[in-house]
């Protein structure tokens, strides 16, 4: 049986649930239950695109998300032409070039890319990658300027820089040029600049700032492309092979996922094609993180985000930043393994120091249940985890966090505070971060819409926290409002099977803003429930028709929804809702559900 839809369902909520063991409605996604009547695969995949919001006449180039069917032409983002001039002049000067890039895995790939660019246009560029804990985000401008004194004549900023006024003033004052490849919000001044490429720019043409949801390596690859054309019209290739761009792309897959950058339109095609790009290892450095993520099949999106990207991340957060670069842009398959390894040991370091910060910060939780947005500070946090720290309490309240690492200026003796915020859909955090910079709350901040870091004086903690309640309290009661859990197919359990997941894997890759289909199960009865790992539910269920299935709630043994099926199912049918996945451990794939929620079916 592929799927099982009850008419009455038509008009109401999925399996008649409006209230589930969550507390949420289970509604079709996109309103309509067309996807529920899809028999076959080709079917199945026109009704994924369709509740994803694409267009009738569109369907055909969304089936199939190729680079040509969703490149623009790079020439539409402003100053996207003079950098690619800089970068070129650079070229054929033989110019010293530095790529300046954040420490997360976006900056990371985003260094690695132009590096592996340039070096296959014949120049050897530098890399820096500020230390998290004793420089910051962002470019300074005694950085700046000692790159210059070192030999750099033209520096790129990439994942950083848009909000650099101080720095790159410094370094336009030292006689050195900055090309800025951003995607963070902007002011309205923008920084002194050679070149400052950003489709967040406030002055950015309608069809450029549709492109607003690219992570900083996407923009970094449309340079790549507006330098190699203009190095051809400048007969650059007449006796030189020209660069595989297209081999770039599994770092652009990889940058954009572990970004959480929004997979719709260009991104998608970023990643689908990049996935393609990874799974031939011609990267060794990708190839050597695969192999310590246990990755030997062909990788899949999600593998980016929970495999690679935390990896790369925990150079940043823990390590020396400069590994995630290195790592990237060797061609040693010794050292890629040497810094894999090294990597995977700061993982594993990380996790432990994260959930010491968790338990502190959630420790805070009761004083601000009232609260529209939390914001949780402590003194002593290592605020190489904060951003991850707050991601976890976001999932777990379903409201925007901020997680403050507080530690004492040795310089004075004040208190200063380093934050991180996660967001929830429809409330843009970075455009608020933006706005408290403007009333003079922080000292510095930036972000986009579901991610920002800012910088602030430990006395306007509380005065911020305030200030974001009233800002985007109505924001965060629309989003909390409309929680209720979309689906896409209701099954009955033998209607769970591999060849179903596979059909709808083609409608991927899945991630932020391209969501992976949902589907409902049952009515079946809970066999075993029991706690693994970190407090994760783990279920085996089996259904009147004689099929059984694995499922897993990740974090979820203190939630409402973790007890009730660890202590409040037994004898009772049940629904469960959640992401159908194949279990590849063993010799024959099977499927599993990644649980979400679940209702009671009596």
């Amino acid at each position: 049986m592929a799927s099982r839809i009850d008419e009455r369902n038509i008009k109401g909520f999925v399996c008649n649930v409006s209230s589930s063991l969550s507390g949420r409605a289970w509604q079709w996604r996109g309103g309509n239950m067309a996807l529920g009547m899809a028999a076959d695969g080709a079917g199945l995949l026109r009704q994924l695109l369709l509740s994803r919001g694409v267009q009738e006449d569109d369907v055909d180039r969304q089936m199939q998300p190729t680079m040509r069917a969703f490149l623009p032409d790079p020439s539409i983002f402003a100053d996207m032409d003079g950098a690619a001039e800089r970068l070129a002049q650079a070229v054929l000067g033989g110019e010293t070039i530095t790529i300046y890039g954040d420490y997360d895995v976006d900056g990371a790939t985003s260094a690695a890319l132009l590096i592996r660019l340039l070096r296959q246009l014949g120049v050897e560029a530098g890399h820096y990658i500020p230390d998290r804990l004793l420089e910051g985000y962002g470019p300074t401008g005694q950085s700046l300027v000692q790159l210059a004194e070192s030999g750099s004549s033209l520096i790129v900023t990439v994942d950083c820089g848009a909000m650099a006024h101080d720095a790159l003033a410094a370094a336009a004052d030292a006689g050195v040029d900055v090309i800025v490849v951003d995607h963070h919000k902007c002011a309205s001044e923008l920084p002194r600049a050679a070149a400052l490429v950003n489709p967040n720019r406030l002055d950015s043409s309608d069809e450029a700032a549709s492109y607003g949801h690219l992570a900083a390596v996407g923009v970094a690859f449309l340079l790549g492309i507006a330098l190699v054309r203009l190095l051809r019209a400048e007969g650059y290739f007449v006796e030189r092979q020209e660069p595989d761009l297209m081999g770039l792309l599994d770092l652009v897959a990889l940058g954009t996922v572990a970004d959480v950058a929004a997979l719709h339109g260009l991104n998608r095609a970023f990643v689908a094609q990049g996935l393609k790009v990874m799974a031939r290892r011609q990267n060794v450095g990708i190839a050597a993180l695969l192999d310590a993520g246990r990755v030997k099949r062909a990788p899949h999106a999600s593998d980016l985000g929970f495999a690679l990207g935390p990896r790369i991340n925990a150079a940043g957060r823990i390590g020396d930043s400069s590994l995630g670069v290195r790592l990237l842009t060797t061609e040693d398959t010794a050292e890629a393994r040497e810094i894999s390894a090294l990597l995977d040991r700061l993982n594993e370091e990380r996790r432990a120091i994260e959930g010491e910060v968790q338990l502190a910060a959630e420790a805070q939780l009761l004083g601000q249940h009232n609260r529209s947005v939390l914001v949780l500070a402590g003194r002593g946090w290592h605020p190489g985890v904060i951003g991850i720290v707050a991601g976890r309490i976001k999932e777990k309240t379903n409201k925007p966090v901020f997680v403050i690492a507080v530690e004492e200026d040795a310089k004075d003796g004040s208190f200063v505070g380093k934050g991180s915020g996660r967001s929830v859909t429809g409330v843009d955090l970075g455009a608020a971060v933006i706005a408290a910079c403007d009333a003079g709350l922080l000292v510095k901040g930036g972000g986009h819409a579901m991610a920002a870091g800012l910088t602030i004086e430990e006395g306007r903690i509380d005065a911020f926290r305030d200030w974001l309640d009233e800002r985007l309290g109505r924001d965060v009661e629309r989003a909390m409002a409309s929680r209720a859990l979309t689906l896409d197919l209701s099954l009955a359990p033998r209607g769970l099977h591999a060849e179903l997941i596979e059909q709808m894997e083609a409608a991927g890759p899945y991630g932020v803003g391209w969501p992976a289909p949902r589907v409902a199960v049952g009515p079946v009865s809970l066999i075993k429930a029991d706690v693994v790992g970190q407090g994760h539910v783990r279920l085996i269920a089996a259904g009147q028709d004689g099929a059984r299935f694995k499922a897993i709630a990740f974090r979820a043994e203190e939630s409402d929804l973790g007890q009730a099926l660890l202590h409040g199912s037994r004898g009772r049918k049940l629904w469960l809702a959640g992401r159908a996945k194949i279990d590849d451990w063993g010799s024959v794939p099977v499927a599993e559900l990644l649980l979400e929620d679940a209702a009671f079916a009596d």
